[in-house]
């Protein structure tokens, strides 16, 4: 019988175990391409995970606050408060400007329920406690567009509330025109429309490219966008990091 050589039995032992990495069976193994497929398959289902189009109640607060940690303190002592009136907290911002200003959106179970609760006395206590300074702006929603994927917190949001014609006309121009809000730094994070009053839209996007967000914003191409999904008016933005996701 004749006997292996040593470097014969060394290139014998890489085979064998680059074949048992491969289940044993090298016709089972996957190519570069196809391993570079699935990779890019994969990361599309994860990016389309976070969409989600079931429609959620929610309510969005505006307010000033005279201090942003006793604030935050007094707001997460109240949580129990909120859950029994089906109110769940969701997101704290703050504002770019004015870091004092205060975004809490929540999540409802029931918007009869919740603006109930908004009028509540126990509620208006429990914002004095927490430094709230003047009227707080309060608005309802259903959301029916959402992008729940985690961004940095450094990344600026803008919250912009306006009145559209119609709310078919404008969410379909809205939807065709995301690739050119994307090219101009600006990527939708969700919108929708007041519960009782579909004309009546609110919409958050996350600035990317602040230079290119804020020369878009003062452009004629938006102006005529906004014309062509039918928005009435110019629309009150509120710019803010979120500090707090729950």
């Amino acid at each position: 019988m004749k006997r292996l050589d040593f470097p014969s039995l060394r290139l014998f032992a890489v085979a064998l175990i680059f074949f048992s990495s491969c289940g044993g069976d090298p016709t089972k193994d996957e190519t570069i391409s196809d391993s570079a497929t699935r990779a890019t398959t994969d990361t599309a289902a994860v990016a389309a995970s976070s969409i989600v189009t079931t429609p959620q109640g929610m309510i969005l607060v505006t307010h000033k606050v005279s201090n942003f940690q006793r604030f935050l303190a007094a707001y997460e002592a109240h949580d129990s408060f909120r859950l029994a009136n089906g109110v769940h907290s969701y997101v704290i911002g703050r504002g770019f400007q004015d870091s004092n200003t205060v975004f809490v959106a929540t999540r409802v179970d029931d918007m009869e329920k919740a603006k109930a609760f908004t009028k509540s006395p126990n509620l208006k206590k429990a914002m004095q406690e927490a430094g709230v300074s003047g009227p707080p702006a309060i608005s309802f929603l259903t959301a029916t567009w959402q992008d729940t994927a985690m961004l940095a917190g450094s990344t600026l949001r803008s919250k912009a509330n306006f009145s559209v014609k119609d709310w078919t006309a404008w969410e379909k121009n809205f939807v065709n025109g995301r690739s050119n809000r994307i090219a101009n730094g600006i990527v939708d994070r969700a919108y929708g429309h007041d519960p009782s009053d579909s004309t009546k839209v609110e919409l958050v996007t996350a600035v990317t490219d602040t230079a290119k967000a804020f020369a878009y914003y003062k452009s004629n191409e938006l102006k005529q966008s906004r014309a062509a999904g039918g928005v009435i008016g110019e629309p009150t933005r509120f710019l803010f990091y979120v500090v707090k996701r729950y």
